[in-house]
């Protein structure tokens, strides 16, 4: 399940008010999420939680549930 932090980190970094993300949800079903606003997003929740991705962490992401079990990974 996409917490509310990782949500709120998202739709700030796209400039969204809200949207529906799910754990399927992919980038490219997000309004503004291309590939530059893909880097701001990494670099967003990776300020937002202290942590580091490594480049291939980022590359095997296929939705954003996955980047919430990263994010999970890196912070528990």
């Amino acid at each position: 399940m996409i917490s509310d932090r990782l949500k709120k980190t998202i739709l700030n970094v796209l400039h969204l008010e809200d949207f529906e993300i799910q754990d399927d949800t992919r980038a490219d079903e997000v309004p503004g999420w291309d590939s530059l606003n893909h880097i701001n997003v990494i670099l967003a929740v990776e300020n937002e939680y202290k942590v580091r991705f490594k480049n291939i962490e980022v590359l095997k992401l296929k939705n954003i549930g996955d980047l919430q079990k990263l994010v999970d990974s890196k912070t528990n």
